[in-house]
Parts: structure tokens; C-alpha cells; sequence
């Protein structure tokens, strides 16, 4: 067995299946562009790789609950969402990626709203209540340990009183 000296060792990795991972001084090798020009992950295809990641494991864990059969469905859902993610990875039609994507988003970004101000709440529940307006439905903050006051919404400009 024959051991490299650190003199003769490449400092970013060797071959990997044919690929050079060497960077040159004019950039990478031509046989590690691959992904050029290919839409790459983004928030749709994350959410992907983590929902076949979910569904694989409870395909594991409930096999003997479920029997084969479910368990096997589920294995295939799982393959069939990672088949979907990679698709989408690899593909060159970078216009439709960005359109799903930004449909995903817009089908997501009010349970990311709740969530950030559900976060905000929570961070800031030492110094501050917090209400809903009766008018339209948006929270209000107000300071703490003032007693009973009246609450102006600055969206709507409805009145109400609450105890602090």
C-alpha cells in the first residue's frame, strides 16, 4: 500500500465519477459544469426533498402497522416526490421553475405570516398584550400593565377597551 505525501495531494478534492472538482485558474473544468444553465433548488424543491423525507420514514416506521401494501405506497409516493424534486432540479425551462415556485409561495406565505407573528408575540409577551380589532380582524400591541384602556386599531380606526 503506497501512501500520497501532503506535497502530492489536489486541496479541493480529486475525481468523483469522472468529474473533476479541481478548480483551474479559468474557472471549473468543463466537465463540472453540469448544473449550469439548470434551475437548482429553491423553496418548492426544498419543501419537496423534506415531504419525501417525511413520508419515507413513516412508510418505515408504519409498515407492520399499515401492512405491505401501505407501507409499499408509501415508499412509492416518496420516490415519486423525490423524482418530482429532481426534475425540477435538473431542469433547463427556468421560467416555469420560477412560476411554480412563486405560485408555492403564494400559497404559502400566510402560514409563514401567522408563524412569524405568532414568533413576534411570544419574543414580546414580557412587555406587551396583544389583541385582536373587532373591527377588522388584525392584531394590535399595546404596553402592558396599564389597566383597563381604550384601543384605537391604526388600520381601521376602531375603538375598543381592554384590560391590560
Amino acid at each position: 500500500m503506497t501512501f500520497m505525501k501532503k506535497s502530492d495531494r489536489i486541496p479541493f478534492g480529486v475525481f468523483v465519477g469522472g468529474i473533476s472538482l479541481k478548480r483551474s485558474d479559468r474557472g471549473w473544468s468543463p466537465r463540472s459544469r453540469f448544473m449550469e444553465g439548470r434551475y437548482g433548488a429553491d423553496a418548492l424543491g426544498r419543501f419537496l426533498s423534506y415531504l419525501a423525507l417525511l413520508v419515507m420514514v413513516l412508510a418505515f416506521l408504519l409498515r407492520k402497522a399499515l401492512g405491505g401494501t401501505a407501507g409499499n405506497l408509501l415508499c412509492s409516493l416518496s420516490l415519486g416526490i423525490l423524482i418530482w424534486f429532481y426534475c425540477r432540479v435538473l431542469s433547463k425551462n427556468l421560467t416555469k421553475r420560477q412560476l411554480e415556485n412563486q405560485r408555492f409561495l403564494k400559497l404559502v406565505q400566510p402560514f409563514y405570516d401567522w408563524v412569524e407573528l405568532r414568533r413576534d408575540c411570544y419574543a414580546q409577551r414580557k412587555d406587551y398584550a396583544f389583541f385582536k380589532c373587532t373591527g377588522c380582524g388584525r392584531t394590535v400591541r399595546v404596553p402592558k400593565g396599564k389597566g383597563r384602556i381604550r384601543i384605537t386599531c391604526r388600520h381601521c380606526g376602531y375603538s375598543f377597551e381592554k384590560k391590560t
